[in-house]
């Protein structure tokens, strides 16, 4: 198997009310609940994973809300600024009618590298993207009753990061991750791996002066990076001590394992493994319907649930 970075694996962000945040992807985005667990560190907190069907990589968008008393980030350098997902051709229509019987804010259609998109906050204010690509996105989108497969999302388009300058985190992308640039306009640098088909754009925009960002609710934690296993994950954890930087042990997150670095710019970036995947404590077709507790939290599982606020 090639040992080779295979795009994004998922992205983690920070949200307030847990139940809206719920509401907000599962009804308005229709996007499939494939993981309800807690915050490893805080078990009184949940951990939402929101997916396609199957909670493929590349599709997997991941929430610790910590409630609605959590202050609201700010976005600036030194974070993953937007996220994009790919949507079918001819679905913006849907969606600006959509967002807006929703309340959602957003802004016009626009267009970038030749590719329009739709711009828009979630409910705490975290940026996100609906792009059409330039080639189409044949993966199979997860549809509910509201969102359809000729308008539902197919999984990440890309992420951008905010940096005051760009050249050390490049050079992660292009000389560990084997990233290529491809295109440039203005101060936006385009990066592109050719591993995968889909999840595989990385924009860098340098804001020489920019203040940093806040990481708080609203905003990303951190972007986690696909390979196929964890063999070729620890190839990865030689490659990036080589480089100079320091990265943690192989940690198991029960459905991947990852090692995490903080890039040069200052995001925090996650090496994460397909294996053993998210149907290891539930089949495919119950995924996200139970609360499923790592082993060393199940004795406390009266406690905790408890605690957790109610999604329904």
């Amino acid at each position: 198997m090639e040992n080779t970075i295979n795009g994004i694996h998922h992205i983690t962000a920070i949200a307030g009310d847990a139940k809206k945040n719920y509401d907000f992807y599962t009804r308005v985005l229709g996007l499939r609940m494939v993981k309800k667990t807690v915050n490893f560190d805080d078990p009184n907190t949940y951990h939402f994973y929101y997916g396609d069907k199957e909670g493929t990589p590349g599709t997997i968008l991941t929430f610790f809300p910590w409630g609605s008393q959590i202050p609201a980030g700010r976005r600036g350098t030194r974070q993953v600024t937007e996220i994009g997902y790919s949507v079918p051709e001819g679905s913006l229509d849907f969606w600006l009618k959509r967002l807006d019987a929703n309340h959602v804010t957003y802004n016009k259609v626009a267009e970038k590298f030749g590719e329009q998109y739709l711009t828009f906050l979630d409910p705490d204010g975290l940026k996100f993207e609906l792009t059409v690509p330039k080639t189409v996105d044949n993966r199979t989108p997860f549809e509910t009753s509201e969102v359809t497969a000729e308008n539902a999302t197919r999984g990440f388009h890309s992420i951008t990061i905010t940096s005051n300058t760009i050249e050390e985190t490049a050079k992660i992308l292009t000389d560990i991750f084997g990233y290529k640039l491809m295109e440039q306009h203005v101060n936006r640098f385009r990066f592109v791996t050719d591993a995968v088909e889909n999840a595989a754009i990385v924009d860098l925009v340098e804001v020489p002066g920019e203040r940093a960002g806040h990481v708080a609710g609203g905003s990303v934690h951190h972007v986690a990076f696909r390979v196929a296993n964890d063999d070729i994950l620890m190839e990865f954890r030689k490659k990036v001590v080589e480089a100079g930087h320091q990265i943690t042990d192989k940690i198991d997150r029960n459905y991947f394992y990852s090692l995490y670095f903080r890039e040069p710019g200052g995001v925090l970036f996650e090496i994460a493994s397909d294996n053993p995947g998210f149907a290891t404590d539930e089949t495919v077709e119950e995924l996200g319907t139970g609360l499923q507790l790592p082993p060393q939290y199940e004795p406390r599982r009266a406690q905790i649930e408890s605690v957790l606020p109610k999604l329904v």
